[in-house]
């Protein structure tokens, strides 16, 4: 397990890089011999990324590792892709790192009312985010091309929705592509409402 204080989402590739001693000897496991190439991702919900006596959320995202290197002073950089949502069970001592007993979620069905709600979350989010560049904010552009896939594009969304961590979290842990994707249209469209005040100087 590795806890981070950022949400990992199915199917999308997010690069990492390991300076902490027990976490190079989580690399070295997962990545030699027939070790299997995953490890657990949960979001960090008080404390800190380094040094443990972190307390974590109990739902979290499957990383696949699709491309590592271990440096020459012993770190490691690499990309994770998100696979499947799982639930901790137990926590387990951190001995070297963080271990739990997990169940992985089901896989959720996709239906004709996620696809209505998908398209009114990517409404919103990408009004947000082109309010949000003309107030200067260099992030990702409103234009940005989605996965035809439509679940796919529904965590594309969530990814690059301006949220936080915990929003982004809450949302993770809905098992329900439709109401998760119409809470995200909510909070895209709450968003958005705040940035074209700033814009209007009110």
């Amino acid at each position: 397990m590795f806890p981070l204080g950022l949400v990992m989402l199915p199917h999308l590739v997010v690069p990492l890089h390991i300076f902490e001693t027990r976490y190079r000897v989580l690399m070295f496991d997962c990545t030699h011999g027939e070790a299997n190439p995953e490890f657990g991702v949960v979001l960090i919900e008080r404390g800190s990324e380094v040094g443990g006596n972190d307390q974590r959320f109990g739902v979290g995202t499957v990383a696949r590792i699709v491309d590592a290197a271990e440096l020459p002073d012993g770190r490691w950089v690499l990309s994770a892709a998100g696979t499947q949502r799982f639930r901790v069970d137990e926590w387990l001592p951190d001995d070297p790192y963080p271990l739990a007993l997990i169940e992985r979620l089901p896989d959720l069905p996709w239906s004709p009312d996620a696809e209505s709600a998908r398209q009114q979350a990517e409404h919103h989010v990408r009004r947000a985010m082109a309010l949000s560049a003309e107030l200067g904010d260099p992030a990702m552009p409103a234009t940005i091309d989605l996965h035809p896939d439509p679940v796919i594009s529904s965590w594309q969304l969530q990814a690059i929705a301006p949220v936080g961590p915990f929003d982004q979290q809450r949302l993770l842990e809905i098992d329900d592509h439709g109401v998760r994707l119409s809470q995200l249209a909510a909070s895209a469209e709450e968003t958005a409402r705040v940035l074209a005040h700033r814009l209007a100087g009110e």
